[in-house]
């Protein structure tokens, strides 16, 4: 067990400090993980809601955070490449993201033009039960995404560090909570000293104009 903790230790670390610079994507992940918490709790009622909070809320801000915030250059701080961290990846890297982010985004359109899909469902649903087929269809894809990657990480690495993964990515929530919290803060702290600078700048090129 000692081994187990100490590799999940590792793995949350390379996580926080390869992918997690930007104080937004930061705050990103604070949102998602408390969204991600309150669908956990949803899962004890309804799985489909939850899976439909999971993915519009936590998930799309989740990756926004990691596509469009978070720097891909060189990482001076661990010496390291762009491309180093995401051969490395334990999970997934943002290649890997997209797909699993494409065929989400995808899904519903099989249960437009198939709203039976290949007969799982009762033909002909209302739009209420066709939105919560799909809240169905996510969590399936959630749930497989999971299973797939640890299963994968058995083979290519060994068994513990897939389990482990799999261990971090359900408890990823209530660490991100623990981890960034103050992140949203911090960001407004950042935003005002600049504004506040900007401000002073301006009010010396005033003082200096003939």
């Amino acid at each position: 067990m000692s081994g187990f903790m100490q590799v999940l230790k590792i793995q949350r670390w390379d996580d926080h400090r390869y992918y997690h610079h930007s104080l937004v994507n930061q705050s990103l992940h604070l949102l998602s993980a408390t969204s991600f918490v309150i669908a956990y709790l949803l899962c004890y009622w309804d799985p489909a809601i939850a899976a439909l909070v999971a993915w519009t809320v936590s998930m799309t801000s989740r990756q926004a955070g990691h596509f469009f915030f978070e720097p891909k250059g060189f990482d001076r701080v661990n010496n390291a490449t762009h491309e180093y961290k995401e051969e490395i990846k334990v999970g997934y890297n943002l290649r890997r993201k997209a797909v699993l982010l494409a065929i989400w985004a995808m899904s519903p359109l099989a249960l437009y033009f198939d709203p039976t899909l290949f007969g799982l469902y009762p033909p002909h649903p209302s739009a209420a039960e066709f939105v919560h087929h799909i809240g169905q269809v996510w969590f399936v894809i959630g749930v497989a995404g999971l299973i797939f990657r640890s299963v994968q990480l058995f083979f290519i690495r060994d068994v513990q560090t897939g389990l482990v993964w799999a261990t971090k990515i359900i408890t990823d929530p209530f660490h991100d909570i623990k981890l960034y919290y103050k992140a949203p803060l911090q960001l407004l702290r950042r935003a005002l000293a600049e504004e506040s600078e900007e401000e002073l700048a301006e009010e010396m090129a005033l003082d200096h104009h003939p």
